[in-house]
């Protein structure tokens, strides 16, 4: 048993609370963070586990709920492992300082530097990154014919660097980040321009940027139900042709209502969340899930 008895005594509690996945061919997952509650992971998951015939179970690690400190992180990696979780979903604030307790990470999350995925097998921990791939997909079929020469990021965590680099893969000529910690925003576009060719920069302030970038992508946790406001002033998004969020709960943030009321084409956190969960069924079970079904499971959990 690790050192962290408490750790490894309330993820047997949550096992138990949710049914365990047991059986041959059964899969345990769980999604650790802050403040996940209101999430439709579990329930897209276990829903899409349902239709291809799989006992499925997946579970909140909610790091608040319990009481956990942000130290407990390895415990929680080393008792989902021990408690054979077939793998984890890491969510706000941890998909950076996960990878240290990891023992590797697939070629895109080392790039990427952020894991939003562990898949456990064979003894080992592997980090994945499968938001860059789900934002990419969301805004090329919910945003086609926006421009991408000049973009705004808000936000450099470890969602903000999946997204940099989606930009750019979707054809972002140049990329402004901006981060009230100016140090975080300046290392991920040092990061990011190694693979890039120097088309990100970041910025320390927002003054003067208005009507001169084509969009605004929000990757900071403002908006969340536990976050409420707006990552920006509103005079901010004057403008400005669209804007997007990669929060999904609420659906519709205050700076997408405010955006949309002024007219800019938004797109909301739902398709990121769904098509990154579709890439990290797959790594979980090895089985690819329709899109489509995982969509309307997302609906389903309202």
């Amino acid at each position: 048993m690790p050192a962290s008895s408490g750790v490894y005594t309330r993820l047997e509690e949550l096992i138990a609370e949710s049914g365990g996945a047991k059986g041959p061919g059964s899969f345990l997952i769980g999604l650790a963070g802050r403040g996940i509650q209101l999430s439709r992971t579990p329930t897209m998951h276990e829903l899409e586990g349902a239709r291809l015939g799989m006992p499925y179970r997946y579970t909140l690690i909610d790091f608040d709920r319990l009481g956990f400190a942000d130290e407990d992180l390895a415990a929680v990696i080393e008792v989902a492992q021990e408690l054979r979780f077939a793998g984890l979903n890491v969510t706000h604030p941890f998909k950076q300082s996960v990878i240290p307790f990891l023992n590797d990470l697939s070629p895109q999350a080392a790039a990427i530097g952020a894991v939003n995925t562990v898949v456990f097998a064979k003894g080992t921990s592997s980090g994945h990154n499968t938001d860059n791939w789900g934002f990419a997909q969301s805004f090329r079929l919910g945003m086609q014919g926006c421009r991408l020469n000049r973009v705004l990021q808000l936000g450099a965590g470890g969602a903000g660097a999946a997204v940099a680099h989606a930009l750019l893969e979707l054809g972002a000529g140049e990329l402004l980040v901006f981060d009230t910690d100016q140090a975080r925003s300046s290392a991920l576009c040092q990061d990011v321009a190694k693979h890039w060719n120097g088309r990100v920069n970041s910025l320390d302030s927002l003054d003067g940027l208005a009507g001169k970038v084509d969009g605004l992508v929000n990757t900071t946790p403002v908006g969340m139900a536990k976050y409420p406001g707006m990552p920006v002033p509103l005079d901010m998004l004057e403008a400005r042709p669209w804007v997007a969020e990669i929060i999904y709960f609420p659906q519709e943030t205050e700076l997408l209502r405010q955006a949309r009321a002024l007219g800019c084409h938004t797109l909301s956190g739902i398709g990121m969340a769904v098509y990154q969960a579709v890439r990290a069924f797959e790594l979980f079970t090895g089985v690819a899930p329709d899109p489509e079904a995982m969509t309307r499971h997302f609906g389903a959990a309202a």
